[in-house]
């Protein structure tokens, strides 16, 4: 028999993993389940097709008997509630937020809510019953403005951004769950007309912001058209998101859909991403005027992504490039990606600093995807990428602002409709890609798929139909692929 594993349990909401051998985000055949009370009646039943299901509207303090064909029966108690609101009139969200105790729950009923930013500051819930729409106003005026000195950044720089729909802030284990949806309105009002710009002296706001909450949970929601990042957390430890819905159209610009920065222990189960940017984008802050040095910027470290579809999107796990304070011990595990520019992707520069090392990924299917393995250290990201320091394949000195990648693993990874390579990989002269182990991988190319350079960096050349794709990178093992150079004209850096 089977085990199942709870990946979140809140006072109205559990997500539970029931993983069949071969599972990605779906199952290789339904299961039936069914849920039951301490007493043995069957309270729901039904079929799933999903590796990871949520259980929504659960009762606070009570015992369950979660039972699967296949699988040894699950008993789990819900955390009691020590108080709950219900919203009424939407003008009144925050104040029945301030109003609960600790852990207690805000109750979104069925229906559409717009309301203006929720700000939290100690431990809340919001539960978002079935059916129920949580939307922002549109008017970027009712957004106030949160400033650096209370965590607010811009792409790993301290920069004042509009608040979030749902911004907390050192709040603690707060939780967002349930069925319904948060909606941030990018498609409403202007902020998707000024990507890179401020306004109002301001930068873009997010969807939902975490800031400083360790032991946060988001789990069941759907997360739908965010002004910028949908799903942000930042220094936050022990945080898990599962069972989410993460949707963004595909012309939104920066809408990335989760962008862990600078945390620790991060688990990220069983969610679903269609987005206009990189649908997971694992971060640790970014070198620049206001921190010169990386030392005040701290790590991401443990992050956990299994049984999640990347089905549109320019990357489909992606660290950097904001990475100065390093990012280590990245697994990622029994999931698809489907229509994304590339698959697993790492970016940085000269001048960030920081390492990337011991990100591992397994048992994983990229469909139609661009370049399966990106790895690039000559990123042409920001006012000087172009630049001869960024971009020049002459050895440079090494020195603390000097990037680092090392330990990329890779097995049982299989490709469909790969459009230019199976991995591009371009390191810098002075500090070359370590280790970089490839194996149990195979790759079938979409036919007369038109040339394209698989990076974003300068003298690379157009490609299609390629293999293994390196310069300045340690190749420990690989398949049995065609090998190859980077640079325009086939000739060595």
């Amino acid at each position: 028999m089977l085990t199942i594993f709870p990946v979140a349990v809140t006072p109205r909401m559990a997500v539970l993993r029931l993983a069949l051998p071969g599972a990605l985000y779906h199952q290789p055949a339904p299961v039936v389940w069914r849920l039951e009370d301490n007493q043995g009646r069957v309270l729901r039943e039904g079929e799933t097709d999903r590796a990871v299901l949520p259980l929504s509207d659960l009762a606070p303090g009570e015992d369950y008997l979660f039972r699967a064909e296949g699988f040894d029966a699950l008993p789990f108690r819900t955390p009691p509630c020590p108080g709950a609101a219900t919203l009424g009139a939407p003008d009144q969200a925050q104040a029945l937020l301030d109003s609960l105790p600790d852990g207690g729950t805000l109750l979104i009923p069925p229906g559409r809510h717009e309301i203006t930013p929720l700000i939290l500051r100690r431990p809340r819930i919001i539960h978002l019953a079935q059916g129920a729409t949580l939307a922002a106003t549109a008017d970027r005026e009712t957004h106030p403005v949160i400033t650096p000195g209370e965590g607010a950044t811009w792409e790993g720089l301290p920069e004042p951004c509009y608040a979030a729909l749902v911004t907390a802030i050192g709040a603690g284990a707060v939780a967002i769950t349930g069925l319904g949806a948060l909606d941030g309105g990018g498609n409403r009002g202007d902020w998707w007309d000024w990507p890179k710009e401020t306004r109002g002296g301001a930068r873009r706001s997010r969807l939902v912001h975490l800031i400083g909450c360790d032991g946060a949970t988001v789990a069941g929601v759907t997360l739908q058209n965010a002004p910028s990042w949908t799903l942000h957390p930042w220094r936050c430890r022990d945080l898990v998101c599962a069972g989410l819905h993460i949707i963004n159209p595909p012309d939104s610009p920066n809408t990335d859909g989760l962008n862990p920065e600078s945390c620790e222990n991060t688990l990220i189960e069983g969610v679903r991403f269609s987005v206009g940017d990189d649908c997971i984008a694992i971060k640790a802050g970014k070198r620049g005027p206001l921190v010169p040095d990386a030392g005040s910027l701290p790590p991401t470290r443990g992050v956990t992504i299994r049984h999640c579809w990347m089905e549109r999107g320019h990357g489909g796990v992606v660290i950097g490039s904001e990475m100065s304070g390093g990012v280590e011990g990245v697994t990622i595990t029994d999931c698809r990606m489907t229509g994304t520019d590339r698959g697993l992707r790492i970016k940085t520069r000269r001048g960030r600093g920081g390492a990337v090392r011991d990100i591992f990924m397994a048992s994983s299917v990229m469909e139609d995807v661009g370049t399966a393995i990106a790895i690039n250290m000559h990123y042409f990201c920001d006012a000087d990428g172009r630049s001869d320091e960024v971009q020049s394949r002459a050895p440079a000195p090494v020195t603390d602002t000097t990037p680092h990648i090392e330990n990329i693993r890779v097995e049982g990874l299989h490709v469909t409709g790969l459009r230019h390579a199976f991995l591009a990989a371009l390191g810098l002269p002075e500090a070359p890609i370590a280790g970089v182990s490839i194996t149990d991988a195979s790759a079938e190319y979409a036919p007369d798929a038109p040339p394209e350079p698989p990076l974003m960096a300068d003298h690379i050349r157009a490609v299609s139909g390629a293999g293994l794709l390196a310069e300045h990178c340690e190749i420990l093992t690989a398949p049995d692929l065609p090998r190859g150079t980077l640079t325009e004209g086939n000739a060595p850096c």
